[in-house]
């Protein structure tokens, strides 16, 4: 059990956390007449009978400090009770009693007990050892503003006038001989309250004055974070990340998350002591980290693909993940679809996948089992293999543009870590930085600052989801429990969250052979993070994507604009702006890429499933008037229901066009019809000569010429000129009144189409 999940009532906690710069620590809190105490007489003394990640934590920041530690209880088994929801730690007294009686008698030896778990050092021994000698006590205890664990105690303490008036025993320091003497007082089972027992002794008068105690009341040595987090602010000096306490103007040199506020105490920690600063971005990201262009053998994966609802884009998803820079045959695959739509696109991608990657598991729709039920699946699937090295998690609705993710998350060597995803131009991420009193999302000071990229790293953070990488030893030690993702009524992220930050249950045989089990309190608190370290891509928006069209992607210009563009536009179209590659074959005729060739493809067959082909009759109720003068055989963008996107996309993708070859001219993007034509002899072969209804005209290519078809073409004839070789995908441009007559050129083999519209008529 660890050392440091103090008791306490819960408080309304803040979840936002200041941020102010300082010029220096004031001089005041160092002032002394005394010779000072040398380091080599402080030993910092701490309980772990585990090492969780909090612990690797406390002892990274004393190793920066170059305290030195001595480790109590280590390995064994934690018989001091559940304190984090009721009393207990005495086995913490009596380790520390055995150790001490251990050592010699050396008058001058300083002695700093403190949690490991929750506490991590702000600053340095030099510092402590003068604000102790400040404190002209023998012995200096943590202060508190909340008594625990026996409220009718609060009346013996005495009357402080200002600072916090309660024990607190998560830490405290002081000579040798008078911690010896405190302890040795210790005659209670393991199970029983040590901050209870410190309190008894503290309260006595006599033996309070003669042992010499005191309480940091001030927290100018130690700050509990239980009732104070509104006191205390994060500082930035020169390259140095403190905890400032506001209330009281000091500089803490131990932060102790105890009660409720690991969460607080893990962002103190993104900072402190040198994790981060303005200065010095990311002093701990590269400590630790695995090379893997140096191993001989990649790690083996097992990727859980989660698509828990309609999701746009879904075969883009595949493709992107057999793009990855990762060894194919080293991934396993779970994919749990609940959508009978994306059938379709599974089997796609194994007919695309199969004799590449290691193997495949799917879990379909068919399957009626609950999203919390099939990640417990997946995870197992990692969990019960011993060559399963890590587990990736990812959901449909995560686009990673960066193929070397699951490189750079297994390099980074954390046992849970999420790489950052956002929702396009938005704040909407994979992670929070804080949570609310509930348990629920809060924003914290430095979230925006986090997706934003002005702060870059490896952040300790709450909630992660969409997509994580776990270790496999992980899932088989201190996640070894199968029902991570259900938890009373919260979500399955949330759920497995807060299973990985807390403690839980666990069974153990009482020996090898027995067939009895005990329940103990295991400590978990695994750290989740994320990382920002570079750039690793977006999430879609799945919440109106309508799936009742043939190629339902074509829609998402709004929802998902950017997933779009980058599926549907022709990559070569910003080069309209840089290189300028914008042709004129004829006077005033500008010749331009802008869909891409999977655009054209799937805006055919969207036509073509529709399949109502006007016939090019001059009868047409779909117009005002009701009559054609130059028919053509087409389908309208709104009889699909496209008309409000495709209006969208000449806004967006043409109007810069035009403003760039019709200089001055400023379109509306208005257009009144937009259409796909077809041409084929049998039909409709050619288009006799006429004016657009329009100030120009749009014409875009959607199939290829002595492929799809044969002839074709168009002829402006005031020049005379003839463009007879259109490209897929580009578009012409032209005035369309008065002085570009012009004429469809008959097909004389296969079918034609293109894309039309009429802008600002």
């Amino acid at each position: 059990m660890p050392l440091g999940y103090l008791r306490s009532p819960l408080f309304f906690l803040s979840c936002f956390y200041p941020i102010v710069f300082f010029q220096g620590i004031s001089a005041t809190e160092f002032e002394t007449d005394q010779p000072l105490i040398p380091r080599e007489k402080l030993l910092v003394l701490t309980v772990a009978t585990q090492e969780t990640d909090g612990f690797h934590r406390f002892m990274q920041s004393a190793k920066f400090f170059n305290y030195n530690v001595k480790v109590l209880g280590s390995g064994m088994e934690w018989k001091g009770g559940d304190v984090a929801n009721s009393i207990g730690g005495g086995q913490k007294v009596r380790l520390l009693k055995e150790a001490l009686e251990s050592f010699a008698d050396q008058e001058d030896l300083l002695i700093l007990v403190t949690d490991s778990y929750d506490v991590l050092f702000a600053g340095g021994p030099e510092e402590l050892l003068k604000k102790f000698q400040q404190a002209n006590h023998k012995v200096i205890f943590s202060a508190d503003g909340l008594i625990w664990p026996d409220k009718r105690l609060a009346e013996k303490y005495p009357v402080v006038r200002s600072g916090k008036r309660f024990l607190n025993s998560g830490g405290f320091m002081g000579y040798l001989a008078n911690i010896k003497q405190i302890v040795q007082q210790w005659n209670l089972q393991d199970n029983d309250d040590d901050q209870l027992f410190y309190t008894k002794i503290f309260i006595d008068n006599p033996q309070r004055e003669q042992i010499n105690i005191t309480l940091d009341h001030k927290c100018r040595i130690f700050q509990n974070l239980n009732g104070a987090v509104d006191e205390v602010t994060l500082h930035f000096e020169q390259g140095k990340a403190r905890a400032k306490n506001s209330q009281y103007d000091t500089f803490p040199v131990l932060i102790h998350g105890n009660g409720p506020t690991k969460v607080q105490l893990n962002f103190f920690g993104n900072y402190i002591p040198n994790v981060w600063t303005p200065e010095t971005p990311c002093g701990t990201c590269d400590l630790d980290t695995i090379n893997l262009s140096a191993a001989t053998e990649y790690p083996k994966v097992t990727v859980g693909i989660f698509i828990e609802q309609p999701t746009p884009f879904l075969s883009d998803f595949f493709n992107r993940l057999l793009a990855l820079d990762y060894p194919m045959e080293n991934l396993f695959l779970f994919i749990h679809n609940s959508e009978v739509y994306h059938e379709k696109h599974i089997q796609k991608f194994w007919e695309d996948a199969k004799g590449v990657i290691g193997n495949l598991k799917v879990v379909g729709p068919e399957e009626t089992i609950s999203q919390a039920e099939a990640r417990n699946m997946g995870m197992d699937t990692c969990r019960q293999n011993k060559e399963c090295d890590y587990y990736f998690s990812i959901d449909a609705d995560v686009v990673l543009t960066n193929p070397k993710t699951l490189k750079l998350l297994i390099e980074q060597n954390r046992k849970i870590l999420a790489p950052l995803v956002t929702r396009h131009g938005k704040l909407w991420s994979n992670f929070w930085g804080a949570l609310s009193p509930d348990g629920y999302y809060a924003r914290s000071e430095d979230y925006v600052d986090i997706v934003q990229g002005t702060r870059v790293g490896v952040w300790n953070v709450p909630y992660m989801a969409n997509v994580y990488l776990i270790k496999g030893e992980t899932l088989r030690s201190e996640l070894k429990e199968r029902n991570h993702f259900a938890m009373n009524r919260l979500d399955p992220d949330m759920a497995l969250c807060r299973n990985a930050r807390e403690m839980s249950l666990q069974r153990e045989r009482d020996s090898p052979s027995s067939e009895n089990f005990h329940m103990l309190r295991a400590p978990k608190g695994v750290f989740m993070y994320i990382t920002n370290r570079h750039e690793f891509g977006r999430l879609l928006s799945t919440a109106n994507y309508n799936t009742t069209h043939y190629n339902n992607d074509l829609w998402q210009i709004f929802e998902n604009p950017a997933d779009w563009k980058e599926k549907y536009i022709d990559p070569n179209y910003s080069k309209i702006f840089t290189e300028n590659i914008v042709e004129q074959p004829c006077p005033d005729v500008f010749w331009f890429p802008v869909l891409s060739e999977k655009a054209c493809d799937e805006l055919v067959q969207e036509m073509e499933h529709f399949g109502q082909w006007s016939g090019s009759k001059n009868t047409d109720k779909r117009i005002a008037g009701g009559y054609e003068n130059v028919p053509t055989d087409d389908i309208h963008m709104s009889q699909i229901g496209m008309d409000t996107e495709w209006l969208h996309f000449i806004r967006e993708y043409i109007a810069p066009v035009t403003l760039k070859v019709f200089a001055g001219y400023y379109t509306k993007g208005h257009a009144l019809l937009n259409f796909v034509v077809k041409y084929t002899p049998d039909r409709q072969s050619y288009l006799r000569p006429h004016h657009d209804a329009s100030t120009f005209t749009i014409n875009i290519a959607l199939n290829k010429k002595n492929v799809d078809f044969w002839g074709g073409g168009c002829k402006f004839t005031r020049y005379n000129c003839s463009i007879e070789s259109p490209r897929k995908g580009w578009s012409f441009m032209h005035p369309g009144r008065l002085t570009h007559l012009h004429e469809g050129l008959p097909v004389t083999n296969g079918t034609r189409y293109i894309a039309v519209s009429f802008i600002d008529p």
